[in-house]
């Protein structure tokens, strides 16, 4: 194993951002929802919509509905392989060989979106599944490789490195498709395997410097079921942490609102919005998503200063509080210009609750050497909360008929989750955490 400080490698690292970040914002943002929602839905000539529902084993759904049920079962799966993955690589020591096989079943899985076919639905539906799982199983064990090619004080730094490459990566590839789109007529399928390609790909270079085997004079000693171990070991401790148990009861309420927004926007926008031509709305709301990211850069610093000044907490409710405000304006908007209104605010927001809501947790940790399987712990609660929050979200259309309604439930998560944010009691964030039994 070579030393923690080489830069070569952990450039190598990080650059797994690059590669992998295509799939969040080219495919799940982006393209496929306004591809999926135009395949499966019927219009007439005028394209006023006929019928948006789909056969699905013998079950009609909505088809945004039956995307949320997806996508929810995915989240699901990765929220319990997660733990299990993460002692099966302690306990085999070969990360590179899980790496590699989650980013070639998630890109795969990418590309042979381009085969998805309304006529064959549930076959198609496998490859949303699987890509998900792909993308989020390969995150595991490519976060697993942190403290084993870092000191602890360069962690924050290198993570900061990768998440700057991936955006930068993501937002290049995106422009680029979106040229391909709009001047060069490129159909949106093909979008499909340039991800799967450039995923693939770049990879390499990481795949080239990761070490194969980590961890030698330990692992043969891990538990295969260690991750679950630790997860109960976290709890535990927690139970008796009022101040990080109730920042956790409102982080988990309101992140199934900011994430099922993120999931769930872009159709929501291409089914709720009139946007004209089928090929003017394809690209607003490609133009949307890109704007979002940008602004979501602006968003995460001035809430990081907002931060320093006021407090996290406070800060926090602050953002909680917008996001109701964006539920219910985005129950009436109707035009192109009110969606880039919304998105414009989306962006900034959700730049900043994203970063603070990580940041606040860190803060109020307890000293510890194993910092990771409480992030663990956390990670794991965000993924089901988004269970939760994209099943509710597509429950609520498949019983009302409308996607509007949906935002019902969303406004609820953060409503809930602000009132939960005025029970966290104050703390003085210059002194440690620590255990009240």
């Amino acid at each position: 194993m070579r030393e923690k400080n080489d830069k070569k490698l952990q450039w190598a690292w990080a650059f797994y951002d690059w590669a992998n970040s295509v799939y969040p914002l080219v495919v799940t943002t982006a393209i496929f929802p306004t591809f999926y929602e135009a395949v499966t839905s019927q219009k007439g000539e005028d394209g006023t919509l006929i019928t948006d529902k789909v056969e699905f084993f013998g079950y009609l759904f909505s088809n945004t509905e039956l995307y949320s049920y997806v996508i929810s079962a995915s989240f699901l799966v990765v929220s319990f392989l997660s733990p299990l993955l993460s002692g099966l690589a302690d306990f085999w020591g070969n990360k590179k060989f899980f790496l590699k096989l989650f980013c070639y079943v998630g890109a795969i899985s990418c590309g042979s979106l381009y085969f998805f076919n309304v006529d064959y639905l549930e076959l198609s539906m496998i490859s949303v599944f699987t890509a998900s799982i792909g993308f989020w199983g390969s995150l595991v064990f490519y976060n697993a490789y942190l403290p084993e090619i870092a000191e602890p004080e360069d962690h924050d730094k290198l993570s900061a490195q990768g998440f700057s490459m991936g955006y930068i990566g993501s937002a290049l590839l995106l422009i680029g498709i979106l040229l391909l789109i709009m001047i060069g007529g490129m159909n949106a399928r093909y979008s499909f395997p340039i991800v799967m390609v450039w995923w693939i790909g770049f990879a390499q270079y990481t795949f080239l410097k990761l070490p194969t085997y980590t961890n030698e004079s330990h692992h043969e000693k891990a538990n295969l079921w260690k991750g679950i171990q630790e997860l109960k070991k976290v709890w535990n401790e927690l139970k008796h942490i009022t101040l990080i148990k109730r920042y956790l009861s409102a982080f988990f309420v309101y992140s199934m609102g900011v994430q099922t927004v993120l999931l769930m926007a872009v159709l929501f926008a291409a089914k709720e919005v009139d946007w004209g031509s089928d090929d003017a709305g394809k690209t607003g709301l490609i133009i949307s998503v890109l704007l979002i990211q940008f602004i979501a850069i602006l968003g995460a610093g001035i809430f990081s200063r907002m931060s320093k000044k006021f407090g996290n907490i406070k800060v926090l409710k602050v953002a909680v509080l917008m996001w109701i405000f964006v539920c219910f304006w985005a129950y009436f908007i109707q035009t192109p210009v009110d969606f880039y209104i919304t998105a414009s605010i989306v962006g900034f927001v959700m730049g900043g609750i994203q970063a603070l809501s990580r940041s606040t947790y860190s803060k109020m940790l307890p000293v510890t050497d194993d910092h990771a399987s409480y992030f663990s712990f956390y990670d794991v609660l965000e993924k089901i909360g988004i269970v939760i929050g994209t099943l509710s979200y597509g429950l609520i259309e498949g019983l009302t008929g409308s996607l509007r309604n949906s935002i019902f439930a969303l406004a609820a998560f953060f409503v809930i989750g602000l009132i939960l944010l005025y029970f966290v009691p104050k703390h003085d964030w210059s002194k440690p955490t620590t255990v009240a039994k």
